[in-house]
């Protein structure tokens, strides 16, 4: 995932760990999405009502769970979520989180990804 992504040595989670983190910062429960997690992965993509490129990564991440078994796309109201927004540090819409089965962030992106980078970064999440 290109668009602005956010690799760190972290484990790739993009969210600082620190004492006053919570220690579940980096894992989504189905009750922090408000949607169940894909048996593989899951496709986490923050959003705002008036976010162009939102419309175009939901289209992509949608086409792509489609395609990959066991992978499931949610889309999270970045507006009404401002708890979990704040809790992984999102900072712009879109914001995309690859989720392992277990809801471990894999990878995370920012800015509208390509189909091929959100295939990829599958990769990292699915056994």
């Amino acid at each position: 995932m290109t668009a602005h992504e956010d690799i760190r040595a972290d484990g790739g989670t993009g969210v600082p760990h620190s004492a006053e983190a919570p220690p579940s910062a980096d894992v989504l429960t189905p009750d922090d999405i408000d949607a169940g997690l894909g048996e593989r992965a899951t496709l986490v993509q923050f959003s705002t009502a008036f976010c162009q490129p939102c419309r175009a990564t939901r289209r992509i991440l949608d086409e792509v769970a489609g395609m990959v078994a066991g992978v499931t796309h949610v889309e999270v109201d970045a507006e009404a979520r401002l708890d979990l927004v704040r809790r992984l540090g999102v900072m712009r819409t879109p914001t995309v989180l690859v989720l392992d089965a277990a809801g471990r962030v894999t990878r995370r992106a920012s800015g509208q990804p390509r189909k091929a980078d959100v295939i990829a970064a599958l990769g990292d999440a699915v056994p």
